[in-house]
């Protein structure tokens, strides 16, 4: 049975790459390019993916926010974050934010085939420069993005617009549902987030700024 594999990616040189280095381990593979976030899901809703590789940076998706609505939407789809990026931190953030795998755009393609071959049998495939020890700063860190994780993709649109200084009615507007849905919404948000109050909902997420919006 064939597989069908996405790389959505904006950098059409780095698709083709990607589409090189892993065509050997997928015989008839049905490999899917798309280049932002809301054509990754469009392909997802149409088809039963087997694997999908996102960049941590699109034209409508930056950061882990883009993984966090997919992961929230299709959490049985294997997905390797593909990044410019070589942190540490970024690194374990994204497999906290539910990343099955994370391939630096340096590695080589025997390096994108052998966490491809992890991932597809099951485990996680971890760069040795995220093994090092997590301070307790970190450590905070990774348990607010593992709280954040919980969010549904509706109630993570609603955190980033809250984060954006909209108010209930401005965000009711902007995502065309009711004011009643946005506020039960944002009553979600505060119990899966562990605060009282919007401003503390806002202030742990614009802590996590650099990991959300982390450019590559």
């Amino acid at each position: 049975m064939s597989k069908t594999v996405i790389i959505s990616d904006d950098h059409p040189l780095f698709r083709q790459a990607l589409r090189t280095a892993i065509a050997p381990l997928f015989s008839n593979a049905n490999i899917i390019e798309v280049e932002t976030l809301a054509e990754t899901q469009d392909q997802l809703a149409d088809h039963s993916v087997d694997l999908l590789l996102l960049d941590l940076r699109m034209s409508d998706s930056k950061g882990l926010v883009g993984l966090m609505i997919i992961k929230g939407s299709y959490p049985e789809v294997p997905v390797i974050i593909v990044s410019a990026s070589e942190g540490a931190e970024t690194i374990r953030s994204a497999i906290q934010a539910g990343a099955s795998g994370y391939i630096s755009k340096s590695a080589s393609p025997d390096q994108i085939r052998e966490s491809i071959s992890l991932v597809a049998q099951g485990e996680v495939a971890i760069p040795d420069v995220a093994r090092s020890d997590v301070s307790d700063s970190e450590r905070q860190e990774l348990e607010a993005i593992e709280n954040i994780s919980l969010l549904t993709p509706t109630q993570l649109k609603v955190l980033v617009k809250m984060t954006e200084g909209m108010l209930n009615k401005q965000i009711a507007y902007y995502m065309d549902i009711s004011e009643a849905t946005v506020k039960s919404h944002v009553t979600a948000i505060f119990k899966k987030l562990q605060v009282r109050t919007r401003t503390q909902a806002v202030v742990l997420a614009k802590q996590l700024e650099v990991v959300l919006s982390d450019e590559d």
